[in-house]
C-alpha cells in the first residue's frame, strides 16, 4: 500500500469527526452516487426487460420472419394458399441461424353467445407449431394437442373469454365467413385453454386451434396452408436474416420481418433506448458535480497538510492522487450502496411484480426487469472511469498551492 492511499483513507472522516465541514459533504456526495447507480441500474434494467418482453410476445404470435404470398402481405387473415412442398420447409437448411418453420393459417370468423357476439381471427396451427412460446401465458387448462386426426379443441384468451362469458371446457359457436362469402360454416370448438399474454392487440383478436378446420372450410388441399412463421437463434440479426431468407424463397412469395410489420411497436420501443441514454447522461453528471463539490471542500479544509506535504518535499502530482484516491474511495461507497438497493429493488419486481403497468398502453401488465451483470459492470465501471478523470480537474488547485501561505492558512 503506497503512502498516497494510506493518507487518503486517513481523509475519511464522514463518521469519525462529526465535526468536520467536509463531514455532510461528503455525505452528500455518497447519497448522490447512490441515488444516481439506483436510477441507472433500474432504468437499463426496465427499459430492456420491456424491450425484450414485447418482442418476445410478438414474435411468439407471429415468429420472426413471416413467408406469404404477395396477396396476403398486408392482411391479417389467409386468402391465397402456399403449398408446404418448399425447399426450406421442414428445414429451412439454406439459411443459417433458424432455429425453426411453422406452417399456419388464419381465418376471420365470429363466436356468438346468448348475450354477445366478438369477432375474431382463428389461428389454424399444425403438429410442428412452437407451443412453448404461448405456454408461458396459459393462465387455465391445456395446450391442445395437434395430431393427424381433425381436433376441436382451441385456446382463447382470457380478453375474450370474459366478454363472451365463456369458461374453461365450454363449447363456443363459431361462425367463418365461406370462400365466395355466400353464407357462414359453424364449428363448435371446445375451449380446453386459455391464456393472457397482456398484449391486448392479440388477446382480443386471436383463437388457436387445428389447422385441418382452415383448409377444410377454404376448401384447401392437406399440403396448403396460409403462411410459414420462421424463428431465430437471435433476434438481433432479424434484419440480416430477414434478407437473407427473402433472396432464398421463390420469387412469388414475399418475407416480412416483425420489425416491418409492427413498425410503430418497435419504434416506439426505440425510444426507451434514447431515454435510458438521456438518465445515464443526467445521473452521472449529478454524481460527478457533487464528488466535484466535495473534492474542493476537502482541498480547502486540508490546505495545511497540503502545505506541509509540499513542504516535505512531495510533488504537485503526489499529493494531487491522494485526495483522487479520496474520492475514489467515497465513490466506491456510493456505488455499494447505490448496487444493492437497485438489486433489491428489481428483485422485488422481478418476483412479486409491485408494479404494475397499463396493458392497453405498454403491452404488459406489470413492469418487465432484465437483470443482466454485464450490464450492471459496465455502469460501475463507467461512472468510476468518468468521475475519476473529471475529477483530476479539480484537483489541480492543489498545484496553486504554495507551502508557505498554505500553512499559515487558517
Amino acid at each position: 500500500m503506497n503512502l498516497e492511499y494510506f493518507i487518503a483513507k486517513r481523509l475519511v472522516t464522514t463518521k469519525k469527526d462529526k465535526s468536520s465541514v467536509s463531514s455532510p459533504i461528503i455525505k452528500i456526495a455518497i447519497t448522490a452516487i447512490a441515488i444516481g447507480v439506483i436510477m441507472m441500474i433500474i432504468s437499463v434494467a426496465t427499459g430492456i426487460g420491456l424491450q425484450n418482453k414485447i418482442r418476445d410476445k410478438v414474435s411468439a404470435f407471429n415468429g420472426h420472419v413471416i413467408i406469404s404470398n404477395y396477396d396476403d402481405n398486408q392482411s391479417q387473415v389467409s386468402t391465397v394458399p402456399i403449398s408446404t412442398k418448399q425447399d426450406f420447409y421442414p428445414t429451412f437448411s439454406s439459411v443459417s441461424g433458424i432455429e425453426h418453420i411453422q406452417a399456419v393459417a388464419t381465418k376471420a370468423a365470429m363466436i356468438r353467445t346468448e348475450i354477445t357476439v366478438e369477432g375474431i381471427v382463428f389461428k389454424g396451427v399444425g403438429k410442428d407449431y412452437k407451443w412453448n412460446n404461448i405456454a408461458e401465458y396459459l393462465v387455465e387448462g391445456e395446450l391442445p394437442s395437434i395430431t393427424d386426426k381433425l381436433t376441436d379443441d382451441v385456446v382463447i384468451s382470457q380478453y375474450l373469454a370474459k366478454r363472451l362469458n365463456l369458461k374453461l371446457h365450454d363449447v363456443c359457436r363459431t361462425y367463418f365467413i365461406k370462400p365466395d362469402n355466400q353464407g357462414y360454416n359453424l364449428r363448435s370448438f371446445k375451449i380446453v385453454g386459455i391464456f393472457n399474454s397482456g398484449f391486448q392487440e392479440f388477446d382480443a383478436n386471436f383463437m388457436l386451434g387445428d389447422l385441418k378446420h382452415v383448409q377444410k372450410i377454404n376448401k384447401w388441399k392437406e399440403d396448403e396452408v396460409g403462411s410459414f412463421e420462421v424463428f431465430l437463434n437471435d433476434f438481433s440479426q432479424i434484419e440480416q436474416k430477414g434478407q437473407e431468407i427473402y433472396k432464398e424463397i421463390p420469387p412469388t412469395y414475399n418475407s416480412v420481418t416483425i420489425l416491418d410489420k409492427y413498425y410503430s411497436i418497435f419504434e416506439w420501443l426505440k425510444l426507451f433506448d434514447f431515454n435510458i441514454v438521456v438518465i445515464l447522461v443526467v445521473m452521472i453528471l449529478v454524481s460527478t458535480i457533487n464528488m466535484i463539490v466535495a473534492l474542493l471542500v476537502l482541498i480547502l479544509e486540508r490546505t495545511q497538510m497540503i502545505g506541509i506535504l509540499k513542504a516535505v518535499g512531495a510533488s504537485n502530482w503526489n499529493v494531487r492522487k491522494i485526495f483522487v484516491y479520496n474520492a475514489g474511495h467515497l465513490i466506491a461507497r456510493g456505488l455499494l450502496w447505490g448496487n444493492v438497493i437497485a438489486l433489491v429493488l428489481l428483485l422485488l419486481q422481478k418476483y412479486f411484480g409491485l408494479i404494475k403497468l397499463d396493458p392497453e398502453n405498454y403491452y404488459v401488465s406489470e413492469a418487465p426487469v432484465d437483470i443482466n451483470i454485464l450490464y450492471i459492470v459496465f455502469i460501475n465501471l463507467g461512472t468510476i472511469l468518468i468521475c475519476l478523470l473529471i475529477l483530476i480537474i479539480p484537483s489541480y488547485i492543489i498545484t496553486r498551492i504554495t507551502p508557505v501561505k498554505a500553512i499559515r492558512f487558517d
